[in-house]
């Protein structure tokens, strides 16, 4: 099983955690099953912290227009609007916190916003929490990847700069212990899922790009809100736990 290299120094630190005690039990004298009993809790954070910070391959579907989730998650919201089609994907802790490109393009811009640290799960999260906006123009237009913060723990990790090409479910970046990923469309896109839906990062269909010639400029996109728009049937759930913030620039 593959690791986020992000991953790792937490998993060193658990298996330090896990190994002091287990050495003092059995410098003390201990029996064997006493420095297992010691090392226990150690363990089990090292081995969910492994879990948590696994970072699969991905193979995205073929076809011209396709986007793909930009993240593994429940679909909480959905703005399926001609003006600024989106959706938003609660990641809970057990899910693989590796955030992709949702199409092959160009890093037009990043940029980081301080804000609170609502629950991942609230619908005011999206406008009102600490966020990373990534926007990335490919030749059907421009979407936006928002990363957002949640109650605890309060970091993402960034791992793009403007400029850089990407492709379609390439890697960009890594929230730690849950959050939130927000995915803003071109005028003209279609999104494809509905709430309720489980998605992964790079692999599932979210919807397609507009036809050519309908639309899909930054300027129709960028400031747009998931939020505001959302309607009653497409409001998140209440079931969640919520974390993660502070950018960082790899």
């Amino acid at each position: 099983m593959k690791i986020a290299p992000d991953g790792l120094p937490f998993l060193a630190g658990f298996l330090g955690v896990a190994l002091v005690p287990a050495l003092v039990a059995g410098g003390l004298g201990a029996p064997a099953w006493g420095s297992g009993i010691a090392a226990a809790p150690g363990l089990i954070l090292l081995l969910f912290s492994a879990w948590f910070f696994r970072d699969p391959e991905r193979r995205p579907p073929e076809g011209a227009g396709i986007i793909v989730s930009p993240a593994d998650g429940k679909v909480v919201a959905v703005n399926d609007g001609p003006t600024a089609p989106g959706l938003a994907i609660f990641l809970n802790v057990f899910d693989v916190h590796v955030n992709r490109s949702p199409i092959a393009g160009r890093v037009e811009s990043v940029r980081y916003t301080e804000g609170r640290f609502l629950a991942a799960f609230d619908q005011r999260a999206g406008e009102a929490n600490e966020r990373n906006d990534i926007v990335v123009a490919g030749t059907g237009g421009t979407v936006r990847v928002s990363q957002i913060a949640g109650l605890i723990a309060r970091r993402i990790i960034c791992k793009v700069k403007p400029g850089d090409r990407l492709e379609a479910g390439q890697r960009v970046g890594l929230i730690r212990f849950g959050s939130r990923t927000d995915l803003v469309l071109p005028p003209g896109a279609r999104v494809s899922v509905r709430v309720g839906d489980r998605v992964k990062g790079g692999e599932t269909p979210v919807g397609w790009m507009p036809a050519e010639g309908t639309g899909g400029t930054r300027s129709g996109m960028a400031d747009s809100s998931l939020d505001a728009p959302v309607g009653p049937a497409s409001r998140p759930g209440a079931s969640a736990d919520a974390l993660v913030s502070r950018v960082e620039r790899r």
